[in-house]
């Protein structure tokens, strides 16, 4: 959100690696990370106070701001001065494609070019892992509705509803399917997709019944949880009648709502229990 270059996470070892060198002389360092979702790493190779559990944590932060467009780096803290190698690195190589992409038709780059920019850039730089950043980098304000937010609550929706705000459209009571969890007004919920169950399945066959739900994004609601559950599956005329109220015709705006990319979404949510179902449907 800062719009930050470079995110540097220092640690005890230069970077990953694809096992621990300290048991495996055969483990190789990983020293570029295009698709942070494939990583295949040993996080065990800390000698000391970060072991598994803080790599693992560098690992989540360096997902999260790739996501945003950070390029983001894993060296080691005891050589503070790696940091300015790597910048030094990394910006002669941009100089360096700056500098190529001057030339057309074979024709030389322009004088005026400093030349640093037309220097190769250092051959090595100190030992690390560079996690490219996302080519289609999340605004802020999606990172903020995906990230900066604690969840409290679960609103399902259909189908139907999931294609409408995929298309840009508000989420409409009408494709609330059921609601889980105690939340509040202006409050940020999951937003999870499954099958709408048919009019005859049994009462607590959802959200078992059918598929298996899909955690898609997050949304910030315009009414609270037991005001969604009165509402839900009905049209937006009918707020009102219901509620006593209508302080708007969605649930939630198209605008505070943010969905996860595909590679990014949790796995299936927790399924409540059949007893807070009963409550809410």
């Amino acid at each position: 959100m800062v719009q930050a270059d470079y995110l540097f996470l220092m640690t005890d070892v230069d970077c990953l690696y694809t096992s621990n060198p300290r048991t495996n002389p055969d483990a190789q360092p990983i020293e570029v990370v295009s698709d942070i979702s494939t990583l295949e790493a040993d996080v065990s190779t800390a000698g000391s106070s970060l072991g598994t559990g803080g790599m693992s944590t560098k690992i989540v932060a360096a997902k999260l701001a790739t996501s945003v467009g950070v390029t983001t780096i894993i060296t080691k803290s005891s050589k503070p001065g790696n940091i300015h190698e790597i910048v030094r690195y990394l910006q002669g190589i941009q100089n360096d494609t700056s500098a190529d992409s001057c030339i057309i038709d074979g024709a030389s780059a322009p004088d005026d070019l400093s030349a640093a920019t037309r220097s190769p850039p250092p051959s090595r730089p100190p030992l690390h892992t560079r996690f490219l950043p996302s080519t289609t980098p999340i605004q802020s304000r999606s990172f903020w509705l995906l990230h900066g937010l604690k969840p409290h609550g679960t609103v399902y929706i259909d189908h139907g509803a999931y294609s409408a705000l995929q298309n840009k459209a508000g989420l409409l009571p009408a494709g609330v399917v059921g609601v889980e969890g105690h939340f509040s007004q202006h409050e940020a919920v999951r937003l999870v997709v499954v099958q709408r169950p048919s009019p005859d399945a049994l009462d607590g066959d959802f959200p078992h019944h059918g598929e298996e739900p899909r955690e898609v994004g997050r949304a910030l609601v315009n009414y609270g949880s037991a005001e969604i559950a009165r509402i839900k599956g009905v049209r937006s005329t009918q707020i009102s009648s219901i509620l006593g109220y209508a302080d708007s015709e969605y649930v939630a705006l198209r605008e505070n709502i943010s969905f996860f990319p595909v590679s990014e979404r949790p796995s299936r949510p927790v399924t409540p229990a059949l007893d807070e179902w009963k409550v809410h449907r």
